[in-house]
Formats: C-alpha cells, sequence, structure tokens
C-alpha cells in the first residue's frame, strides 16, 4: 500500500504512544481505561512505524509533503 503519512504525523503518534506506555506502566492510568489507551498507544505505534493509516484511506488524507518542482 502506498504511505500516506508524513514524518510531523508519525513523529506526533509516536510520542503519543510512549506517553501512554509510560503512563501506564507507572500504573498513573490503569483499569479497563488504561488497558484501551495502551491498545491506542501500540495501534498509533505501529501506524508510524509503517507510515499508513488506514483511516485516512476512505477520506482520501495524506499528510506527506509533496516536493516542489521548479
Amino acid at each position: 500500500m502506498k504511505k500516506n503519512m508524513g514524518i510531523a504525523d508519525r513523529t506526533v503518534r509516536a510520542i503519543i504512544a510512549i506517553v501512554i506506555a509510560i503512563l501506564y506502566y507507572t500504573e498513573v492510568i490503569s483499569g479497563t481505561l488504561g488497558i484501551v489507551l495502551l491498545v491506542l498507544g501500540c495501534i498509533f505505534l505501529l501506524t508510524s512505524i509503517i507510515s499508513l493509516c488506514p483511516l485516512y484511506l476512505p477520506f482520501g488524507c495524506n499528510t506527506i509533503k509533496k516536493e516542489k518542482t521548479t
């Protein structure tokens, strides 16, 4: 599949995933909410690694900057 995530989008998702993981393992968030956020963090990390967000596909979103041709 074609990549549809730019570097800024990937970086933000990775940072959010890391913060969620730290909060979960330091028990700041726990229980059902903690597990749901941890799963969401894993999804964010996976999508940032592969540079593809499946939710962007139906909407035609693309956050990759286009190169200027002059």
